[in-house]
C-alpha cells in the first residue's frame, strides 16, 4: 500500500463574491479532486490545536500525525533544518522576510509582506549585503528562498514579553509598533539602526525600483524558536517516505522528521513553480517508499494577498497539475494507494491571514469505493460529515486513520 498526501496550502476559504458567490474550490474546474471525493470519503480536521497558531507549521506537524503541543518550538528552527543551518542548543532561529515598507511621517505602512515575490537570486545578493556589514557574533543572517530568509541569534536570551507576529498579518496596516519590540534585543536593534540604508544603497534594489517593481526596504523577524526534539516518521509508523515542497518550512520539517526531502528545479512556492517536476518527484519516491507528501504554496500565497481569481487558478492547478497526473500515475502502476487531498489551514481572501476552522479533505482509497458521491467542496464536507461522523480532533487522530491504524 502507497500513501500519498497532496497540501494545498491555505486553499480553503468563504464564498467571494468576485467569484460569483462561490470559494475559490467551488469555483475552480476540478475534475480529478471531484472524482476521487464522488468514490471516496470526505472529512473534516481540527489542524490547529487550540492555544497555538495557525500557521502552516503548526498545521503541517499535524497533517503528518505529530502533536504539535509536544514538538513546536517555533517556525523558524523548522527552515533552519531545511537549510542545513548548525543549531546551537542556545541559538534561537527566526525568520527573515524581506518586505516593503511606505514611510508616512511617524507612520510604516505595510506595502508588501514579499517584496513584490522578489526573486531567490535577487534576494541572496541583500541578505549577504546586510551579513557582510552587519553580522557578529551575536547574530548571522542566511539567504533562503524568496523573500523567505533566516536570522540566528547566539548566546542572547529573548526578554520574557518579546513577542512577534507574521508580516502576512498586516498587510495595508501602520506597523510601526512592531519595530519597537526588537529594540528590547540590543543586537536586533543596532541591525535595525543600519539595515535599512544598507538595503537602499544595493544595485538589486535600485534596478528593482528603475524596473517600476518594488524594492526589498526593510526586513521583517518572526517565527522564533530553538530546534525541536521529534521522533522520526518511521518509529513513529513505521514507513518510509519522501516530501516534496518548494518552501523551507515543509522541507525542514522533513528532514527532521525523516522523509526524503526533494529539491525540485523551479520550484517557487507560486503560481509559475515547476508543477510537472514536482508530480513526477512525487511518483519517483514512490517507486522505493511507502508515503509522500506533496505540498504546494501557491493557494496560500495569493489568498493573503487578495487575489481571487488568482487563488481560483492556483486551485486549478493543484488538481490539473499536482493531483490528475499522481493519481494517473499511480493507476497506470496498478499498486494499490491511500491518497488524501487537504488543505492544511484555511487562508480566506477576505481576511488575509490564517484561521485555525477545521479543514476539509477527501480520502481515497484505490481499492474500495466509498457512498459520500460529492464533489469536493468546503460545503460539501460539511455536509457528508454531518452523516458520517468523519471529523477528527487532531492531526494524530486522521493520521492514524489515513495509515490504516498502522504505528
Amino acid at each position: 500500500m502507497k500513501y500519498i498526501l497532496l497540501i494545498g496550502d491555505g486553499m480553503g476559504d468563504v464564498p467571494v463574491a468576485a467569484l460569483g458567490g462561490r470559494t475559490p474550490l467551488e469555483a475552480a474546474p476540478t475534475p480529478t479532486l471531484d472524482r476521487l471525493a464522488r468514490a471516496g470519503e470526505l472529512l473534516m480536521v481540527q489542524t490547529v490545536p487550540e492555544g497555538l497558531p495557525p500557521g502552516s507549521d503548526v498545521a503541517n506537524l499535524a497533517l503528518l500525525g505529530y502533536q504539535p503541543s509536544e514538538v513546536y518550538t517555533g517556525r523558524a528552527p523548522l527552515e533552519a533544518a531545511s537549510m542545513g543551518i548548525a543549531q546551537a542548543d542556545t541559538d534561537i532561529d527566526f525568520r527573515c522576510n524581506l518586505i516593503n515598507i511606505q514611510r508616512q511621517g511617524e507612520r510604516m505602512l505595510m506595502v508588501d509582506y514579499s517584496a513584490g515575490h522578489i526573486t531567490t537570486a535577487e534576494a541572496r545578493e541583500l541578505i549577504l549585503a546586510l551579513q557582510a556589514a552587519c553580522g557578529n557574533p551575536a547574530l548571522t543572517l542566511h539567504p533562503g528562498v524568496g523573500y523567505r530568509h533566516l536570522l540566528a541569534l547566539h548566546n542572547t536570551p529573548l526578554p520574557r514579553d518579546f513577542t512577534t507576529t507574521p508580516p502576512h498579518d498586516h498587510c495595508g496596516r501602520d506597523v510601526s509598533a512592531f519595530f519597537a519590540e526588537y529594540a528590547k534585543v540590543p543586537a536586533l536593534a543596532a541591525l535595525y539602526a543600519r539595515g535599512p540604508e544598507i538595503l537602499a544603497a544595493q544595485p538589486v534594489n535600485q534596478k528593482r525600483q528603475a524596473a517600476g517593481k518594488r524594492p526589498a526596504n526593510f526586513f521583517w523577524l518572526w517565527g522564533e524558536g530553538k530546534r525541536p526534539r521529534m521522533d522520526t516518521f518511521a518509529e513513529r509508523c513505521g514507513l518510509r517516505g519522501g516530501m516534496v515542497s518548494a518552501v523551507d518550512l515543509l522541507k525542514g520539517i522533513g528532514k527532521l522528521s525523516g522523509l526524503q526531502v526533494v529539491d525540485v528545479p523551479g520550484a517557487t512556492g507560486y503560481l509559475d513553480t515547476n508543477y510537472a517536476g514536482k508530480a513526477a518527484a512525487a511518483l519517483e519516491i514512490l517507486e522505493e517508499a511507502d508515503f509522500v507528501a506533496v505540498h504546494v504554496e501557491a493557494p496560500d500565497e495569493c489568498g493573503h494577498q487578495g487575489l481571487a481569481a488568482e487563488k481560483m487558478q492556483a486551485v486549478a492547478d493543484y488538481d490539473a497539475k499536482i493531483v490528475r497526473p499522481i493519481v494517473e500515475g499511480m493507476e497506470r502502476r496498478g499498486e494499490p494507494f491511500r491518497l488524501v487531498a487537504t488543505m492544511d489551514h484555511y487562508t480566506p481572501l477576505h481576511l488575509r491571514t490564517h484561521v485555525s476552522w477545521p479543514v476539509p479533505m477527501l480520502l481515497y482509497d484505490s481499492r474500495s469505493r466509498a457512498t459520500d458521491g460529492l464533489a469536493y467542496t468546503e460545503a460539501n464536507a460539511a455536509r457528508a460529515v454531518e452523516k458520517s461522523g468523519r471529523r477528527f480532533a487532531s492531526g494524530a487522530d486522521f493520521f492514524r486513520y489515513f495509515v490504516e491504524q498502522r504505528r
